[in-house]
C-alpha cells in the first residue's frame, strides 16, 4: 500500500485569509501542524501538497513571494525532522479553464506523475474545503476534512461529505492515522 497524505496549505498547514497569504511573513503555521508533519514524515509516509493558489494570478502575490512562502513551509517542517515529497500548486484565476484548480485532479495529476504511483487507494487528501476533497477522490484518494481554515463553513452545509473523515485539525488527523495504520 502506498503511503501518502496530500495536503491542502492554506487552513490546512497554515492560517487562511480571505485577503490571501501573500508573503512569507504572512504565512502562519497552523499550531502543532509543523510537528504533526514531521511525524508523519518519520513514520514512513510521503506528504504532499495540492494547493490552489489564484492569488498570483490575479497579481496579489510574485511568483518569488509564493516560493519563499512554501521554502518557509519547508524549512519548519525540515526542522522539526520532516519532508515534502513535492509542493504543486495552481496559480490560474478561477475562470481560467485550467486543468489543475481544484476541484479538478490536475495537481494530483501531477503528484501522481513525479512520485511514479499508480495506485491511490490508500491515500489520503486533506483539506478545508468540499474543492479539496473532490480533487483527491477523484483519483481514490480517502476524503478528510479539517475543521481549520474554511472547515467549520463546509461542514455546515454538509455536501458532498458523506464518505470524509472530519477531524478538528490536521495534528488529530495524523494521531488518528499512525495509531490507526501506523
Amino acid at each position: 500500500m502506498t503511503k501518502l497524505v496530500i495536503l491542502d496549505r492554506d487552513g490546512v498547514i497554515n492560517l487562511d485569509s480571505d485577503a490571501f497569504v501573500k508573503n512569507a511573513d504572512e504565512w502562519i503555521p497552523i499550531e502543532n501542524s509543523i510537528k504533526a508533519i514531521a511525524r508523519l514524515y518519520q513514520a514512513g509516509y510521503q506528504i504532499a501538497v495540492a494547493t490552489n493558489q489564484s492569488g498570483l494570478g490575479r497579481g496579489h502575490f510574485s511568483q518569488d513571494d509564493l516560493d519563499a512562502m512554501h521554502a518557509k513551509m519547508e524549512h519548519l517542517v525540515e526542522a522539526e525532522g520532516g519532508h515534502f515529497a513535492t509542493i504543486k500548486y495552481c496559480p490560474h484565476k478561477p475562470d481560467a479553464g485550467c486543468e489543475c484548480r481544484k476541484p479538478l485532479p490536475g495537481l494530483i495529476d501531477q503528484i501522481i506523475s513525479e512520485l511514479q504511483m499508480s495506485d491511490l487507494s490508500g491515500c489520503y487528501m486533506v483539506g478545508d474545503s468540499l474543492r479539496d476533497l473532490q480533487a483527491g477522490e477523484a483519483r481514490g484518494c480517502k476524503a478528510v476534512l479539517v475543521k481549520t481554515g474554511k472547515g467549520k463553513k463546509t461542514l455546515a452545509t454538509n455536501e458532498g461529505l458523506e464518505n470524509a473523515l472530519v477531524f478538528n485539525e490536521l495534528a488529530d488527523f495524523i494521531d488518528w492515522l499512525l495509531e490507526t495504520e501506523g
